[in-house]
Protein backbone atom coordinates (compact mmCIF):
# COMPACT_ATOMS: atom_id res chain seq x y z
CA UNK A 1 0.00 0.00 0.00
CA UNK A 2 1.35 3.19 -1.29
CA UNK A 3 0.47 7.04 -0.05
CA UNK A 4 0.10 9.52 -3.08
CA UNK A 5 -0.14 12.92 -2.32
CA UNK A 6 -1.48 15.61 -4.77
CA UNK A 7 -1.00 19.13 -5.73
CA UNK A 8 -4.42 20.08 -6.79
CA UNK A 9 -5.41 23.93 -7.69
CA UNK A 10 -9.09 25.13 -8.37
CA UNK A 11 -11.08 27.69 -9.09
CA UNK A 12 -13.93 27.71 -6.55
CA UNK A 13 -16.50 29.57 -8.21
CA UNK A 14 -18.77 27.35 -9.55
CA UNK A 15 -17.88 24.69 -6.63
CA UNK A 16 -19.76 24.38 -3.20
CA UNK A 17 -16.80 24.06 -1.34
CA UNK A 18 -14.02 21.36 -0.89
CA UNK A 19 -15.99 18.95 1.19
CA UNK A 20 -17.79 16.35 -0.23
CA UNK A 21 -21.76 16.93 -0.39
CA UNK A 22 -24.63 14.80 -1.11
CA UNK A 23 -24.74 16.87 -4.40
CA UNK A 24 -21.96 16.04 -5.59
CA UNK A 25 -21.04 19.63 -6.58
CA UNK A 26 -18.05 20.18 -4.66
CA UNK A 27 -14.08 20.05 -5.66
CA UNK A 28 -13.38 16.52 -3.48
CA UNK A 29 -16.63 14.97 -5.13
CA UNK A 30 -15.15 16.30 -8.84
CA UNK A 31 -11.20 14.88 -7.91
CA UNK A 32 -12.20 11.77 -6.56
CA UNK A 33 -14.83 10.70 -9.20
CA UNK A 34 -11.78 11.71 -11.63
CA UNK A 35 -9.50 9.32 -9.67
CA UNK A 36 -11.93 6.47 -9.92
CA UNK A 37 -12.11 6.87 -13.45
CA UNK A 38 -8.82 7.00 -14.27
CA UNK A 39 -7.42 3.82 -11.38
CA UNK A 40 -11.12 2.07 -12.13
CA UNK A 41 -11.44 1.40 -8.10
CA UNK A 42 -12.61 3.84 -5.88
CA UNK A 43 -9.96 5.64 -3.76
CA UNK A 44 -10.64 7.75 -0.58
CA UNK A 45 -9.09 11.49 -0.31
CA UNK A 46 -7.66 13.14 2.66
CA UNK A 47 -7.07 17.24 2.10
CA UNK A 48 -5.02 19.55 4.10
CA UNK A 49 -7.42 22.61 4.38
CA UNK A 50 -11.33 22.55 3.74
CA UNK A 51 -12.23 25.37 1.95
CA UNK A 52 -15.85 27.23 1.70
CA UNK A 53 -18.34 27.87 -1.62
CA UNK A 54 -16.61 30.67 -3.47
CA UNK A 55 -13.12 29.92 -2.44
CA UNK A 56 -10.13 28.84 -4.25
CA UNK A 57 -6.91 26.92 -4.08
CA UNK A 58 -3.52 27.43 -5.77
CA UNK A 59 -1.63 24.84 -3.20
CA UNK A 60 -4.19 22.09 -2.05
CA UNK A 61 -2.61 19.39 -1.01
CA UNK A 62 -4.39 15.99 -0.76
CA UNK A 63 -3.33 12.65 -0.29
CA UNK A 64 -5.01 8.70 -0.89
CA UNK A 65 -3.85 4.97 -0.16
CA UNK A 66 -3.28 3.22 -3.02
CA UNK A 67 -2.13 -0.94 -3.95
CA UNK A 68 -1.70 0.53 -8.00
CA UNK A 69 1.60 0.75 -9.79
CA UNK A 70 1.74 4.01 -11.76
CA UNK A 71 4.27 6.57 -12.69
CA UNK A 72 3.77 10.13 -10.91
CA UNK A 73 2.92 11.79 -14.04
CA UNK A 74 0.57 8.89 -15.05
CA UNK A 75 -1.16 9.99 -12.06
CA UNK A 76 -1.09 13.55 -12.80
CA UNK A 77 -2.12 13.10 -16.79
CA UNK A 78 -4.69 10.74 -15.88
CA UNK A 79 -6.36 12.40 -13.34
CA UNK A 80 -6.96 15.53 -15.33
CA UNK A 81 -8.06 14.18 -18.29
CA UNK A 82 -11.53 13.54 -16.50
CA UNK A 83 -11.50 16.68 -14.59
CA UNK A 84 -13.05 19.88 -15.54
CA UNK A 85 -11.10 23.11 -16.55
CA UNK A 86 -11.58 24.92 -13.31
CA UNK A 87 -9.65 22.03 -11.50
CA UNK A 88 -6.53 20.54 -11.63
CA UNK A 89 -3.90 18.25 -10.36
CA UNK A 90 -0.42 19.96 -10.55
CA UNK A 91 1.79 17.49 -9.09
CA UNK A 92 2.00 14.24 -7.42
CA UNK A 93 4.50 12.14 -5.11
CA UNK A 94 4.61 9.23 -3.61
CA UNK A 95 6.10 9.13 -0.20
CA UNK A 96 6.01 6.03 1.82
CA UNK A 97 4.78 2.70 2.59
CA UNK A 98 1.70 2.22 4.61
CA UNK A 99 1.99 -0.90 6.40
CA UNK A 100 -2.14 -1.95 7.06
CA UNK A 101 -2.46 -1.84 10.86
CA UNK A 102 -3.05 -5.38 12.76
CA UNK A 103 -4.46 -5.37 16.22
CA UNK A 104 -3.66 -9.02 16.87
CA UNK A 105 0.40 -8.08 15.49
CA UNK A 106 3.10 -7.68 18.40
CA UNK A 107 2.30 -4.33 20.36
CA UNK A 108 5.62 -2.56 19.01
CA UNK A 109 3.35 -3.02 15.92
CA UNK A 110 3.00 1.01 14.92
CA UNK A 111 -0.84 2.28 14.31
CA UNK A 112 -2.43 3.53 11.08
CA UNK A 113 -1.23 7.29 10.75
CA UNK A 114 1.45 7.73 12.92
CA UNK A 115 3.65 10.74 12.89
CA UNK A 116 6.20 8.36 10.83
CA UNK A 117 3.52 8.38 7.86
CA UNK A 118 2.63 11.76 6.07
CA UNK A 119 -0.75 13.08 6.36
CA UNK A 120 -2.04 15.96 4.32
CA UNK A 121 -3.64 17.23 6.80
CA UNK A 122 -1.42 16.65 10.25
CA UNK A 123 1.65 16.75 8.89
CA UNK A 124 1.07 20.36 7.66
CA UNK A 125 3.09 23.03 9.60
CA UNK A 126 1.48 26.18 8.53
CA UNK A 127 -1.09 27.41 5.76
CA UNK A 128 -1.08 30.74 3.94
CA UNK A 129 -3.92 32.16 2.28
CA UNK A 130 -4.32 35.10 0.11
CA UNK A 131 -7.04 37.60 -0.19
CA UNK A 132 -7.30 39.76 -3.38
CA UNK A 133 -9.36 42.79 -2.98
CA UNK A 134 -9.96 45.16 -5.58
CA UNK A 135 -10.23 48.54 -4.59
CA UNK A 136 -11.96 51.11 -7.08
CA UNK A 137 -14.70 53.30 -7.70
CA UNK A 138 -16.11 50.70 -10.18
CA UNK A 139 -15.82 47.31 -10.16
CA UNK A 140 -14.25 45.06 -12.89
CA UNK A 141 -15.95 42.44 -14.52
CA UNK A 142 -12.86 40.35 -15.47
CA UNK A 143 -12.47 40.24 -11.38
CA UNK A 144 -15.40 38.84 -10.82
CA UNK A 145 -15.28 35.95 -8.32
CA UNK A 146 -11.67 36.01 -8.49
CA UNK A 147 -11.20 39.00 -6.29
CA UNK A 148 -13.42 41.19 -3.48
CA UNK A 149 -14.47 44.46 -4.29
CA UNK A 150 -14.45 47.43 -2.42
CA UNK A 151 -15.51 50.84 -3.51
CA UNK A 152 -14.43 53.07 -0.61
CA UNK A 153 -10.62 54.17 -0.45
CA UNK A 154 -8.41 52.07 1.89
CA UNK A 155 -5.49 53.36 3.56
CA UNK A 156 -3.20 50.71 3.31
CA UNK A 157 -0.90 52.05 6.20
CA UNK A 158 -3.79 52.20 8.51
CA UNK A 159 -4.34 48.20 8.41
CA UNK A 160 -0.60 47.58 8.56
CA UNK A 161 -0.86 49.40 11.52
CA UNK A 162 -3.82 47.12 12.89
CA UNK A 163 -1.73 43.71 12.15
CA UNK A 164 0.88 43.78 15.45
CA UNK A 165 -2.27 42.78 17.85
CA UNK A 166 -2.71 39.46 15.48
CA UNK A 167 0.58 38.42 15.74
CA UNK A 168 1.69 35.11 17.90
CA UNK A 169 -0.83 33.01 19.81
CA UNK A 170 -4.62 34.29 20.37
CA UNK A 171 -7.89 32.83 20.44
CA UNK A 172 -9.70 34.00 18.03
CA UNK A 173 -12.92 33.43 18.83
CA UNK A 174 -13.99 36.86 17.60
CA UNK A 175 -13.31 36.12 14.31
CA UNK A 176 -14.58 32.70 14.22
CA UNK A 177 -17.93 31.22 12.35
CA UNK A 178 -20.52 30.39 14.79
CA UNK A 179 -20.97 26.97 13.10
CA UNK A 180 -16.91 26.41 13.12
CA UNK A 181 -16.12 22.78 14.17
CA UNK A 182 -12.37 23.44 15.50
CA UNK A 183 -11.62 21.66 18.72
CA UNK A 184 -9.99 25.69 19.99
CA UNK A 185 -10.23 28.91 19.06
CA UNK A 186 -6.94 29.41 19.77
CA UNK A 187 -4.35 29.55 17.19
CA UNK A 188 -0.68 31.17 16.36
CA UNK A 189 -0.70 33.47 13.48
CA UNK A 190 3.12 33.86 11.93
CA UNK A 191 2.43 36.60 9.24
CA UNK A 192 0.29 38.96 7.65
CA UNK A 193 1.56 41.10 5.45
CA UNK A 194 -0.74 44.15 3.31
CA UNK A 195 0.11 44.93 -0.15
CA UNK A 196 -0.99 47.47 -2.94
CA UNK A 197 -0.41 47.19 -6.36
CA UNK A 198 -2.39 49.74 -7.93
CA UNK A 199 -6.14 49.20 -7.87
CA UNK A 200 -5.15 45.85 -6.25
CA UNK A 201 -4.49 44.79 -2.53
CA UNK A 202 -3.28 41.75 -1.18
CA UNK A 203 -3.42 40.27 2.32
CA UNK A 204 -1.51 37.45 3.32
CA UNK A 205 -1.82 35.73 6.01
CA UNK A 206 0.15 32.72 7.38
CA UNK A 207 -0.87 30.78 10.07
CA UNK A 208 -0.37 26.87 12.31
CA UNK A 209 -4.40 26.54 11.21
CA UNK A 210 -7.24 29.04 10.59
CA UNK A 211 -10.83 28.62 12.12
CA UNK A 212 -13.83 28.85 10.27
CA UNK A 213 -14.35 32.24 7.85
CA UNK A 214 -11.60 33.53 10.11
CA UNK A 215 -9.55 35.12 6.90
CA UNK A 216 -12.56 36.02 5.49
CA UNK A 217 -13.51 38.13 9.36
CA UNK A 218 -10.58 39.30 9.83
CA UNK A 219 -10.12 41.39 6.04
CA UNK A 220 -13.52 42.45 6.50
CA UNK A 221 -12.76 44.23 10.20
CA UNK A 222 -8.97 45.53 8.54
CA UNK A 223 -10.80 47.13 5.35
CA UNK A 224 -13.35 48.60 8.30
CA UNK A 225 -9.73 50.30 9.33
CA UNK A 226 -8.73 50.81 6.09
CA UNK A 227 -11.97 52.73 4.98
CA UNK A 228 -11.54 55.17 8.32
CA UNK A 229 -14.55 53.62 10.00
CA UNK A 230 -12.64 52.55 13.30
CA UNK A 231 -8.70 53.02 14.02
CA UNK A 232 -5.98 50.56 14.33
CA UNK A 233 -6.41 49.90 18.09
CA UNK A 234 -9.76 48.40 17.43
CA UNK A 235 -8.45 45.28 16.21
CA UNK A 236 -6.72 44.45 19.50
CA UNK A 237 -9.85 45.16 21.09
CA UNK A 238 -11.51 43.00 19.32
CA UNK A 239 -9.29 39.88 19.93
CA UNK A 240 -9.33 40.37 23.73
CA UNK A 241 -13.69 40.54 23.80
CA UNK A 242 -13.76 37.37 22.14
CA UNK A 243 -17.35 38.05 20.61
CA UNK A 244 -18.14 38.05 17.00
CA UNK A 245 -20.45 39.96 16.94
CA UNK A 246 -18.66 43.35 18.06
CA UNK A 247 -16.46 42.40 14.33
CA UNK A 248 -17.10 43.79 10.57
CA UNK A 249 -19.49 41.22 8.90
CA UNK A 250 -17.36 38.45 6.54
CA UNK A 251 -16.63 40.07 3.62
CA UNK A 252 -17.31 37.97 0.56
CA UNK A 253 -15.32 34.25 -0.66
CA UNK A 254 -14.71 35.86 -3.67
CA UNK A 255 -11.21 37.08 -3.12
CA UNK A 256 -10.14 34.18 -1.02
CA UNK A 257 -6.94 31.92 -2.15
CA UNK A 258 -5.24 28.94 -0.07
CA UNK A 259 -1.82 29.49 -1.14
CA UNK A 260 0.45 27.05 0.43
CA UNK A 261 0.35 24.45 3.13
CA UNK A 262 4.17 24.10 4.64
CA UNK A 263 5.25 20.59 5.47
CA UNK A 264 8.81 19.51 7.25
CA UNK A 265 11.61 19.87 3.81
CA UNK A 266 12.03 15.56 4.44
CA UNK A 267 9.16 14.91 2.28
CA UNK A 268 10.55 16.59 -0.66
CA UNK A 269 7.08 17.63 -1.91
CA UNK A 270 7.36 19.75 -5.40
CA UNK A 271 5.00 22.39 -4.36
CA UNK A 272 4.64 25.48 -6.18
CA UNK A 273 5.08 29.36 -4.75
CA UNK A 274 2.20 30.87 -6.36
CA UNK A 275 1.03 34.69 -5.95
CA UNK A 276 -2.57 35.04 -5.42
CA UNK A 277 -3.56 35.21 -9.68
CA UNK A 278 -1.06 33.54 -11.84
CA UNK A 279 -0.69 36.28 -13.96
CA UNK A 280 0.10 38.67 -10.88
Amino acid sequence: MKRIALGVQYDGTAWQGYQTQPCGNTVQDQLEQAIERFATVPLATTCAGRTDAGVHALGQVVHFDTELNREMHAWVRGINAFLPDSIGVRWAKELHQVVPYDPAAAADSPPPHTAQDFHARFSARSRTYHYLLHNHQVRSPLLAGRAGFTHRPLDVERMRAAVPALIGEHDFTTFRAAHCQAKTPVKQMHEIRIERHGDLIVFTLRASAFLHHMVRNLVGSLVYIGAGREEPEWLGRLLALKDRSKAAPTFMPDGLYLADIEYDAKWELPQERARPLPWF
